[in-house]
């Protein structure tokens, strides 16, 4: 008897094998398992920090959830990535799971500030951000600009989302994400 070794590909479509992660610092924050549908029935909602180890398009799924049309409908979520990725896939030829961590090293900010009290006044200081809270601010950048850019409009939310990765993968400054990325940034310089 043969034993064939069948693979777990991403919507029946994507291999992440594939997926080469370029910034090291998201290495172990950003996770390519491989999973069928995502969906990991909250197991990884009992301790703190454990998000870093749930896939990476799940983590998105999540994040497009939490806008208030969507709210609780991870099916449609779900449908809304895989047309999403099927758009990414036709038109850059590309692994949509590498599109998106492209997306998310470009878009999440390296540099942010916190206040800080002396003697009663707040002072802006600069602090590098942490890779899990740089992945975080990259998701909630992408919804965001999702959001805005379907709200009001006909165009699908997948075409939206769509677009928005690929220019964010691009590290295009017309996209939504990359400029708060960079207003966050300079922010933060001005603040040293």
């Amino acid at each position: 008897m043969v034993d064939i070794e069948t693979k777990k590909l991403l919507f029946n479509k994507y291999d992440m094998n594939e997926v080469h992660i370029g910034d090291p610092g998201l290495v172990r924050y950003v996770n390519l398992s491989s999973m069928i549908v995502p969906h990991s029935c909250g197991k990884f909602t009992r301790q703190e920090f454990n998000k870093g180890n749930m896939l990476i398009v799940e983590r998105l799924i999540n994040r497009l959830m939490q806008t208030e049309n969507n709210t609780g409908k991870k099916t449609l979520c779900i449908n809304i990535v895989r047309d999403a990725f099927e758009i990414i896939h036709k038109r850059t030829k590309k692994n949509p799971v590498q599109v998106l961590v492209e997306a998310l090293a470009n878009s999440g900010p390296r540099e942010e500030t916190v206040r800080l009290k002396y003697g009663g006044i707040n002072v802006p200081k600069s602090v590098d951000t942490a890779p899990l809270r740089r992945v975080n601010s990259g998701l909630k950048y992408i919804a965001d600009a999702v959001k805005s850019s379907s709200k009001g409009t006909k165009k699908p939310v997948s075409i939206c989302l769509a677009d928005e990765l690929i220019a964010a993968s691009k590290g295009d400054m017309k996209c939504y994400c990359v400029n708060k990325k960079e207003e966050r940034e300079r922010i933060a310089k001005s603040a040293r």
